[in-house]
């Protein structure tokens, strides 16, 4: 394969050829090839010109590139175009990428958290109103005082296999100390007394 500026003087007069627009050619033309990356052709535009990348970033105009390429060097090229016209600039876009990674992978974790906490309280709210539905005599305290003891134990043992302690997970905490405090008729906090206290964190 041609190194990064053959390949390119070999590409472009085709991608030329299948595009229209003053603006497609001025973005082409500001190109400069910076390399050859693993059978990736990297194209810089200077920062100077950067406002042209939107016509090289379409789609349509990124595979065309691709296609006469592919078909200049005999194997398969991807294009990757970068602000700048160096191997620096190449450098500091794939830092970039590995930090946009690392920022995407930690929010897809906290969102996963945040899921498996979200469905474990949504099903300790369930399990609540299903235990009050299959109670009978509803208006006798006895009854919602057994009740109380009942919910304050499993809202208790999920507590204490809680994973996520942020601001999510609290606002699930407290919507089964509500419901709890709603059906056993008694102050939120006073349920979130008894249940803290079973939970071992007063």
């Amino acid at each position: 394969m041609a190194d990064a500026a053959g390949l390119w003087r070999m590409t472009l007069p085709g991608v030329l050829d299948g595009v229209t627009g003053r603006g497609m050619w001025a973005a082409l033309n500001a190109v400069t090839p910076v390399t050859l990356d693993d059978g990736m052709l990297v194209l810089g535009l200077p920062s100077t010109d950067v406002e042209l990348a939107g016509h090289l970033r379409m789609a349509s105009t990124q595979r065309l590139i691709e296609a006469v390429a592919t078909k200049a060097s005999g194997q398969p090229v991807r294009v990757r175009l970068i602000e700048g016209v160096t191997l620096e600039d190449y450098e500091l876009a794939k830092r970039r990428d590995v930090e946009r990674r690392r920022l995407q992978e930690a929010e897809m974790a906290k969102m996963r958290a945040e899921m498996v906490a979200r469905t474990s309280w949504d099903t300790v709210y369930e399990q609540l109103s299903r235990r009050y539905a299959a109670m009978t005599q509803k208006s006798l305290p006895q009854n919602r005082a057994r009740f109380f003891e009942e919910g304050v134990d499993l809202i208790a043992e999920a507590r204490k296999s809680q994973e996520t302690w942020d601001e999510h997970g609290e606002r699930n905490f407290a919507r089964c100390l509500e419901r709890l405090s709603q059906y056993s008729e008694l102050p939120t906090t006073l349920c979130a007394h008894f249940v803290l206290q079973r939970a071992g964190e007063l």
